[in-house]
């Protein structure tokens, strides 16, 4: 892995970065609305909402991670949610998942002296919760996730 470079992502990479993050939706059989506009503007826009960094090798983007701050009371403490993370086939089981982590929380620590990382995994991913569990995350079954929908969204501002 010494010919990989991990650098934050910068305005010009959003293309290439929307590229990884539509192969990770097609890998998981999952939607994919955003568009390079979307990640632009939530990205590197006036109030930017996530950070991400890109795995290089030889410039070709070959991994990527997108997170943003969270803040726990229970932990008294900042965290860094990592809500998308792609490895390209070709360099899946070498450890770029775990170094690419790894500086999501220097990067987060960096920012907002973060103390813990959260991430979601697909139930029926277990290849990847496998590779979770062995970098050390445990699963949380005190926890439910929960998502107000678009429509369901809009509904409650409304009120």
């Amino acid at each position: 892995m010494s010919n990989i470079t991990i650098r934050p992502a910068e305005v010009a990479d959003v293309e290439q970065l929307n590229t990884a993050l539509r192969q990770l939706s097609n890998d998981l059989d999952d939607t994919h609305l955003a568009s390079d506009e979307n990640l632009k503007l939530a990205g590197f826009g006036q109030s930017p909402c996530f950070s991400a960094l890109l795995a290089e090798c030889q410039n070709e983007v070959i991994a990527v991670a997108m997170f943003s701050p969270i803040y726990s009371t229970t932990r008294g403490a900042p965290g860094v949610f990592v809500s998308d993370l792609w490895v390209s086939h070709s360099r899946r089981g070498a450890g770029l998942a775990r170094n690419l982590l790894a500086a999501v929380c220097d990067a987060a620590v960096d920012q907002w002296s973060a103390a813990f990382l959260r991430l979601n995994v697909y139930r029926h991913n277990q290849v990847a919760i496998t590779a979770y569990e062995k970098i050390g995350f445990d699963t949380d079954l005190h926890e439910t996730i929960m998502t107000l929908n678009l429509g369901e969204f809009d509904s409650l501002r409304a009120k």
